[in-house]
């Protein structure tokens, strides 16, 4: 690795599993001090054991992002321990499913809170932090759901993930004088462990049937780009949110054809 974070601290919201497991062993390979923000103790104290046992350093904060005075918390306290933060990254997500009409309030309130508040009450309680910093970055995982495809039974996280576009465009503007980048990456079909379970495998084939490359992502195709975003050699890069799909959401001849003879 590079060594393009060295120095750095960074704090990964949902670095349990999955992506965020991923972009927190990458942050730290690449050298930065990484604090893992998540609701699971067990699965958090996991990844900070992966990140030492490789070399690198790493801590849990164990706290519940979707709920403000936690989501705060988490930032006062990384910052009272290493005096500063450079890239804060939310990875956390709630995705419950549930149709328009099953849909409940508890249903739609934890998937704004963590999709889409946490954004907010994160972003704004690491301000002062951020601003001192010689390379700061925000950094948000949203989907593709969210602007360039759908799902049935995901209404309120689509709405959550494009809420999240528009966050990260107007943050960028706000935050670009103070020298604070702030993009998203947006995932199409990952292979997380949860779509690695067996239980899941016929809807992994239906899926990947439909995805040009013909396979699912791996968590560390995020990873890699979230990298490359909170490193220096992406300075001048501010307010995208950028499709990483395997060409998920490119559209094909074949569903123009059946559009217009549909």
């Amino acid at each position: 690795m590079s060594g393009k974070l060295s120095g750095s601290i960074a704090i990964v919201t949902g670095a349990g599993r999955g992506i965020g497991r991923a972009i927190a062993l990458r942050f730290a390979r690449e050298g930065a001090r990484v604090v893992i923000g998540t609701r699971g103790a067990d699965a958090g104290a996991q990844t900070v054991a992966a990140i030492e046992a490789a070399g690198g350093a790493a801590e849990l904060i164990v706290c519940d992002v979707g709920n403000r005075n936690e989501a705060v918390a988490l930032v006062r306290e990384t910052e009272a321990r290493h005096g500063g933060i450079d890239i804060l990254v939310h990875n956390a997500g709630a995705f419950p499913y549930a149709s328009l009409q099953n849909l409940t309030e508890r249903d739609l309130d934890e998937s704004f809170n963590v999709n889409l508040k946490a954004c907010f009450w994160l972003a704004q309680a690491a301000l002062p932090a951020l601003a001192r910093s010689a390379s700061a970055r925000v950094l948000v995982t949203s989907s593709v759901s969210g602007n360039h495809a759908n799902a049935p039974g995901l209404t309120h996280y689509s709405a959550s993930k494009a809420g999240v576009t528009g966050f990260v465009r107007n943050l960028a503007l706000e935050l670009a004088p103070l020298n604070i980048t702030v993009n998203a990456v947006e995932p199409g079909f990952i292979l997380t462990e949860r779509n690695r379970d067996p239980a899941m495998a016929d809807l992994v084939r239906a899926t990947v049937t439909q995805i040009p490359m013909r396979r699912g992502g791996e968590p560390d195709d995020i990873a890699g780009l979230m990298a490359f975003l909170a490193s220096r050699e992406a300075a001048y890069i501010t307010g995208q949110s950028i499709v990483v799909d395997g060409g998920l959401t490119l559209g094909t001849l074949s569903s123009i054809n059946a559009q217009i003879e549909g």
